[in-house]
């Protein structure tokens, strides 16, 4: 009868058993790995799916070494440490780095612990190793376990650190691109997005947000693309603004107030985001009167009108510079007037409506708009460029043109 194994002296360090022990052991390790493998395979979807080359046979390796540097270690030898550490930590580096978390790994230790176990007792069993022995295995194996775990956290933190440094790199080239200029190109976006883990859409939404705004950035969703530190601050929100999205935007912008762009394709997003900041800075300066998030394409035709504002004066003083020599009076009723007769284009009962005055009152201004300006009102191009332009100063100013003046006031009511 085998005489049973013992663990040696009382002063044997924590872990150490006897050479005998490894030797009963050692023996048993490929067909362990195995059974491992097997259950690890059967158990946890996340490895069941795995090719047989690749991801599989490195976790097969993996267990195999582990398996092997445990027995060297309760044998006294740690020549194999510092290879487990570093494969451990590679295993945790490998799921951080292929996007899961760590939980699949977690479970296959646990397996394998009990299935480990389970095995070590059966040896056991059949060695007669002493009830001593088997309790000091067991201690050596389930705390082996946690200091195998615990390396892998550590390779999956400090790859998840490397992972999120670059990965917000590249999320701040895609939107450099994005809102940059030249307008990139399908391509190269797409390799952006793709380095950047963001999932390019069919058409994005810009949203422009009033600088040091109050923003709740938790509330947005992954997919949202963001820069709230810069002068001028915006979004860019993936896919149509349903209502699900505008939701989103209300709950991350607690001041409820932004202007989005038009929703455009990916590489016309640097266009729609000059519009909705374009919208935001006529809200601030009072010419929309629109309160919460504004749409840009609500108000395209204002956008392109007030564009240019030193374009506008040019083209103000050049189309309307005959009555700079009126006073005010006289001046503001004549634009108001001829604003009206085109915008009714040359109606004068609805120009009198628009304007609540008498027909005639219309007629008699018409004649001297008509002294003043001539021919250039029979001209469509003229008309087009008159009726543009003073619609924009109502916008802008409520009616009257900046011009030099060069008469004084008129009083006669007229």
């Amino acid at each position: 009868m085998a005489r049973p194994l013992e663990s040696g002296r009382a002063d044997r360090p924590p872990g150490r058993l006897t050479p005998q022990v490894a030797a009963v052991l050692r023996p048993e390790l490929d067909a362990l790995a195995e059974d491992i493998m097997a259950e690890i395979r059967r158990t946890i979807p996340a490895y069941a799916r795995l090719p047989e080359r690749g991801e599989r046979q490195e976790l097969r390796l993996g267990v195999e070494q582990v398996l092997r540097t445990f027995v060297d270690r309760i044998s006294g030898s740690e020549e194999s440490r510092e290879r487990r550490d570093e494969l451990c930590r590679w295993l945790g580096r490998g799921e951080a780095y292929r996007g899961r978390s760590l939980d699949a790994l977690q479970a296959a230790y646990r397996i394998g612990v009990q299935v480990a176990w389970r095995r070590v007792a059966e040896i056991g069993q059949r060695h007669k190793l002493s009830s001593a022995v088997m309790s000091q295995l067991a201690g050596a194996l389930f705390a082996y376990i946690d200091e195998l775990a615990s390396l892998s956290v550590e390779g999956f933190q400090q790859a998840r650190a490397r992972v999120g440094d670059s990965r917000a790199e590249a999320r701040r080239r895609l939107l450099r691109l994005l809102v940059g200029r030249p307008r990139p190109s399908k391509a190269v976006l797409a390799r952006a997005a793709e380095a950047a883990g963001w999932r390019m859409p069919a058409e994005v939404v810009p949203v422009a947000v009033p600088p040091k705004a109050r923003t709740a950035p938790e509330a947005l969703d992954a997919g949202v693309l963001r820069d709230l530190d810069r002068a001028e601050p915006f979004l860019i929100v993936p896919g149509p603004l349903d209502e699900e999205r505008l939701a989103m935007l209300t709950a991350a912008l607690p001041e409820r107030r932004g202007a989005l762009g038009p929703s455009v394709p990916p590489t016309e997003a640097a266009d729609s985001l000059r519009w909705a900041r374009r919208t935001l800075a006529l809200m601030d300066a009072g010419i929309l009167a629109v309160t919460g998030l504004a749409r840009a394409e609500d108000h395209l035709l204002e956008l392109w009108l007030l564009a240019d504002g030193a374009l506008l004066d040019q083209v103000a003083r050049r189309r309307l510079a005959v009555l700079s020599g009126m006073g005010d009076g006289r001046r503001r009723r004549l634009i108001e007037t001829l604003g009206a007769w085109l915008e009714s284009e040359g109606n004068a009962v609805e120009t009198a409506d628009r304007l609540q005055v008498h027909p005639q009152t219309v007629r008699y201004r018409l004649r001297q708009i008509t002294d003043v300006f001539g021919d250039r009102l029979g001209d469509p191009d003229s008309r087009f460029e008159l009726e543009a332009v003073l619609r924009a100063e109502r916008l802008r100013r409520g009616g009257l043109p900046e011009l030099p003046k060069t008469g004084s006031p008129d009083v006669s009511g007229r």
